[in-house]
């Protein structure tokens, strides 16, 4: 149980996605990739407005739909806290071993993808619709 956590949100404005939704986003991420754990602070809002330069009320937003969703809780005077992990990744020893050939891969991977010319956006839009395809109909079970 870590006091401050370790993470730090980027705001990409012309990616067309809501800002506060990309904190969410990005906060689930570091949750199931064990990056944030139980117990660990989030950045406050004063903090994050002075890194990303959005308004406080956006982060206090995605802060509450956290809160709503059971992932975090708001301490009065302390800050928000990580009340509970997503997935498996990185979250034990044993899943972050299970996942290490993949990450692996997945890492030469992009590499490659990069050598070849790729931006950052065609490698997401291009993993995305892989991933969408291999787990297509998943979401109807």
């Amino acid at each position: 149980m870590s006091e401050s956590a370790a993470v730090e949100f980027r705001i990409d404005r012309r990616s067309g996605v809501a800002t506060y939704l990309q904190i969410v986003q990005q906060t689930k991420q570091a949750l199931r990739l064990g990056v944030l754990e139980p117990g660990d602070r989030l950045p406050t809002a004063r903090e994050v407005v002075e890194a990303t330069a959005i308004n406080p009320n956006t982060v206090l937003k995605a802060y509450r739909e956290l809160e709503r969703e059971g992932l975090v809780e708001a301490r009065r005077g302390l800050g928000t806290f990580v009340s509970r992990t997503l997935g498996t990744l990185g979250g034990a020893a044993d899943a972050t071993a299970a996942d290490a050939p993949l990450r692996t891969e997945l890492a030469d991977w992009a590499r490659r993808a990069r050598a070849a010319g790729l931006e950052k956006d065609d490698v997401g839009a291009l993993f995305t619709a892989v991933l969408d395809s291999t787990y297509k109909g998943d979401e109807e079970r």
